[in-house]
């Protein structure tokens, strides 16, 4: 099966909604991705940003077989950024064709563009899938991952 890969404008809120689909489906995570979808309006700003970069994967019957959304890091050391893959994923009908590895190159030629000098991604232990891609694409790091709770009486 062939793939199309492209960046989301900001008019492409059903595209982006269907991605969240496959996202909680891939995740198994579906109340996270579909019981609080945003709406229209928000969604559209979020695709209009800059430096918010959601790519998808289509089958060549339209269907959207996975995505990735990445934001992009300006660096202050140097003119140059750094791309974070924050999700990627892939429909289990389209898995194990290419279509991450297919994300992945879109995105890098995306960051070429953009003078990013990298792209990082995390992967979960025990997810060998994500690792194994990653592992052929990149170089591995082993580094520590923190979440700091922000209370809303801090946020403040």
């Amino acid at each position: 099966m062939d793939y199309t890969f492209r960046q989301l404008s900001a008019w492409e809120t059903g595209t982006l909604k269907a991605l969240l689909a496959v996202f909680g489906e891939a995740f198994d995570d579906v109340p996270t991705y579909q019981d609080a979808v945003p709406g229209d309006a928000y969604l559209a700003s979020l695709l209009a940003k800059p430096h918010v970069v959601v790519l998808v994967a289509a089958s060549s019957n339209g269907e959207v077989a996975g995505g990735l959304v990445a934001y992009q890091l300006d660096k202050f050391e140097q003119d140059r950024r750094e791309m974070y893959i924050y999700d990627l994923a892939v429909s289990e009908a389209h898995r194990r064709r290419g279509v991450a590895t297919g994300l992945i190159r879109t995105l890098q030629g995306i960051a070429g563009e953009r003078n990013a000098c990298v792209i990082f991604v995390q992967a979960d232990h025990g997810d060998t899938p994500a690792i194994r891609l990653y592992q052929s694409l990149g170089v591995r790091e082993d580094v520590y991952h923190f979440d700091i709770r922000v209370d809303s009486h801090l946020a403040r």
